[in-house]
């Protein structure tokens, strides 16, 4: 059985992105308390920012002495320091534990943390994307896939939310499924040498696309950034119509493909791409795509959209539950 912390210590978590820092406590690993979001380029560093918050939720130093914190954030550690081209100031582990004045912490890969919050979110925040599908409650092991930034995916292997697997699928070359997949990816061949599931698969990925697109029907690309290709699509626009109805049917395929090659019994879908293209997933292309891979021999497993706006919060709390002998400035090994 795995081990559950029992203590009332308190734990600070924290969701870090490249722009915004969301923190929040616990004490359960349940609940999150008095969340506050903090604009990292405002902050001189992450120690800055856990401070901020300590002083806010936990006043003085000798309140704080039994505090620990648990930090979703992308990137991986080189030692104690941790490597993300994204962030306005640099992190050391050791030093940023020793500045805020915590017990412990740890840092966390931001995807894993968003699988380790599968068991935890209430069924009501998700949202069938297939028709009929049955919810027989959360079932292991379960793929999260996130198309964001980036493409992140991961997977929660237990009921508890204590072992996960990360995966580099964002970086695993592209596969074409149709003519149009082929000629696109023909397209892309011709500017980088290799061509992974990012550069369609992801906010900026849509605009690969999108671009290509527009390129093909002989236009002149008209949007620059993803969610205004959403806009437009759902304007009556047809080359932006056409990019999320692609995207839609190559991220169906995707996502079949990992679920099979991981064994996953349940599909979770996260990040901010899902949450704007939401109305193109449920219908079309996506569904279509999805169901095709599996055979009258086997149901494609349940697929979700998470309508969830802490998972990376809810993620921190859980490893923390779930990890009661996590060590002060440790990175778990499979996030290193």
């Amino acid at each position: 059985m795995d081990a559950v912390r029992s203590d009332l210590r308190a734990c600070l978590v924290a969701d870090v992105g490249g722009t915004n820092a969301r923190l929040g406590w616990t004490e359960d690993g349940h609940a999150i308390r008095d969340v506050v979001v903090y604009r990292c380029g405002e902050h001189a560093s992450l120690a800055h920012i856990l401070d901020a918050y300590l002083s806010r939720v936990a006043g003085d130093a000798a309140r704080r002495a039994d505090w620990d914190a648990v930090v979703a954030i992308a990137g991986y550690l080189h030692g104690d320091r941790l490597v993300n081209a994204n962030l306005p100031w640099e992190v050391s582990v050791a030093r940023t534990a020793n500045a805020a004045r915590l017990a412990s912490l740890v840092l966390i890969n931001d995807f894993g943390a968003v699988a380790h919050a599968l068991p935890g979110i209430q069924r009501r925040a998700l949202v069938p994307l297939l028709p009929g599908q049955r919810d027989d409650g959360m079932r292991a092991p379960a793929l999260v896939l996130g198309p964001g930034t980036g493409l992140g995916a991961a997977m929660c292997l237990d009921r508890q939310g204590s072992e996960v697997l990360l995966t580099e699928s964002g970086h695993a070359s592209l596969a074409a499924n149709t003519p149009l997949e082929l000629e696109v990816l023909r397209h892309l061949a011709a500017r980088w040498r290799h061509v992974d599931n990012e550069r369609v698969l992801s906010g900026t990925g849509m605009m690969n696309l999108y671009d290509i697109l527009t390129c093909m029907r002989g236009e002149t690309p008209r949007h620059q950034r993803s969610e205004h290709i959403v806009d437009a699509a759902l304007a009556g626009d047809e080359v932006a119509r056409e990019t999320l109805d692609v995207f839609g049917g190559w991220l169906g395929s995707l996502v079949a493909d990992l679920a099979l090659t991981l064994g996953a019994r349940e599909v979770y879908l996260a990040g901010g791409v899902t949450t704007h293209i939401a109305s193109f997933l449920h219908g079309g292309p996506f569904q279509q795509r999805y169901a095709d891979r599996f055979t009258t021999h086997r149901l494609p497993p349940p697929i979700w959209r998470i309508d969830h706006g802490q998972l990376g919060l809810a993620g921190a709390a859980m490893y923390w539950r779930t990890h009661p002998d996590t060590r002060p400035g440790h990175l778990p090994e499979e996030y290193a």
